[in-house]
């Protein structure tokens, strides 16, 4: 008898603690692409910028790029950077039509390009002071 019950204690253990994993890892609203774009844009790529995701997407009839980068809380204001151009190689990013950079509780963005024939450098960052950014791609 006294085998059996701290088998089933060893069980209710083990039982509670990967609950509390389920509900802990549970609480985070992932962040997701609602739409910002406009009508017509589908995410062709996305990209981990700390905490938060930056959506890239394209309209197949505009021919038109678009980034915006969501926080993974969304509804808290968060630190957020979205950015998107043509291809070029130097670092310097123009505030307003390349970048949109600023505490935002949903998100950062939209900034559009038409690159037909071109390539893109695009990225962004939530929360963090390092920006991630993909450089020379997408081209097309």
């Amino acid at each position: 008898m006294l085998k059996i019950k701290r088998l089933g204690s060893v069980a209710a253990v083990i039982g509670l603690a990967a609950a509390g994993t389920i509900a802990a890892t549970g609480t985070a609203s992932a962040a997701t692409y609602a739409g910002t774009c406009g009508s017509g844009y589908s995410v062709i790529d996305t990209m981990d910028v700390g905490e938060g995701t930056a959506y890239l997407t394209y309209n197949s009839s505009s021919g038109k790029n678009c980034v915006v980068t969501v926080p993974d809380r969304t509804g808290t204001p968060t630190v957020l950077d979205a950015r998107l151009r043509l291809h070029r190689t130097d670092t310097v990013w123009k505030q307003g039509v390349e970048v949109d950079y600023g505490t935002y509780s949903y998100y950062a963005g939209p900034l559009y390009v038409s690159a037909a024939g071109r390539c893109i450098d695009w990225g962004g960052a939530a929360a963090s002071n390092y920006t991630r950014v993909d450089y020379g791609v997408h081209c097309g």
